[in-house]
């Protein structure tokens, strides 16, 4: 049975973890709020050193081990980034497992920060988590970090949810959903402080697992994980973080590649941001969803534009055919 996400620990976390994570912007914007129809309030979290919300779960989590261990993760770019990071912090080297898929500008971040990089043959970021577990098996020294199991990574990432709550009433938070480790702990925060705001997770189309797992009330492993999202890219989902997340959210949609793809140009056009697709998963669901509320809130998760989208983003006009 899955331990359930403490409140007094998220309180705790958000005097504990690194201010550079903290306190991003958030706030309506009149031209994103146009575009998308309705009042919509949104989170920066790519305004810190790491241009993605894995710093707050990162740092929290780092900061409460023993020291003598190596850390060994496995990411699709922000959570190794995250992981190298709070290790430097917090002094402990961290070997951070890879596809040999991963975007290269996410690559470069990567090995700007880590101890070593290992670069495996697979797929996606569930490859290399094989293969790192594989590698920290059997030796004390070494800690295999899984994103979405560990309890204080959620309870880091809920910091944002005691953010959010100041900006209150707040119908629907729309929240992307990839490991669970942050919708788990925004939500446990926001359904505690305003219980009337509906919590809805999105997913991509081509990544499913998450949804369905939710939808079934438990994990459901799907073949293929084919999305342009890779920080989205879940085939199993963890165990726990499916019970953890399960009465916590109110109801999961699915977004395609070319709606986010959509979200990253009006983001960019309105904004100034350039996003991940992951990123502007958010935004794309309200773009596709007919969602509840009149005023909603969205996080922009992650920063970074694949060399392969810029065309698509960046030229004026639509970026897919609707």
């Amino acid at each position: 049975m899955s331990e359930e996400i403490s409140l007094a620990r998220i309180e705790a976390a958000a005097d504990l973890i690194d201010p550079q994570f903290r306190s991003t912007p958030q706030y309506v914007d009149p031209q994103l709020s146009m575009a998308l129809g309705r009042e919509v309030m949104v989170k920066v979290e790519v305004a810190n050193p790491l241009g993605s919300f894995k710093g707050r779960g990162a740092d929290f989590f780092v900061g409460e081990l023993e020291q003598g261990l190596r850390l060994v993760c496995a990411t699709g770019g922000n959570f190794g980034q995250a992981l190298a990071y709070a290790g430097r912090r917090h002094g402990f080297p961290v070997d951070v497992f890879v596809a040999a898929t991963l975007d290269p500008g996410k690559l470069a971040r990567i090995r700007a920060l880590a101890t070593e990089v290992r670069v495996i043959e697979g797929e996606d970021e569930e490859d290399a988590k094989e293969a790192a577990r594989e590698h920290a098996a059997g030796d004390a020294a070494l800690l295999f970090v899984e994103d979405g199991r560990e309890l204080a990574i959620a309870e880091g990432a809920g910091t944002i949810g005691v953010e959010l709550v100041a900006a209150a009433p707040l119908d629907t938070l729309v929240v992307q959903v990839g490991d669970g480790a942050l919708i788990g702990g925004v939500a446990a925060w926001v359904k505690e402080h305003l219980p009337s705001t509906r919590i809805v997770g999105v997913c991509p189309s081509g990544s499913p697992a998450m949804a369905l797992s939710w939808r079934e009330g438990r994990p459901v492993t799907t073949a293929r994980a084919d999305t342009i999202a890779a920080a989205l890219a879940v085939r199993t989902p963890v165990p726990e973080s499916v019970a953890r997340v399960r009465p916590l959210v109110d109801d999961f949609v699915l977004v395609d590649d070319a709606d986010m793809i959509e979200a990253m140009r009006i983001v960019a056009d309105t904004l100034g941001f350039l996003v991940e697709p992951a990123g502007a998963a958010g935004v794309a669901a309200i773009l596709r969803h007919d969602i509840e509320g009149e005023r909603l809130a969205v996080l922009l998760t992650g920063q970074g534009l694949p060399a392969a989208l810029r065309s698509a983003v960046l030229a004026p006009g639509p970026a897919t055919p609707r």
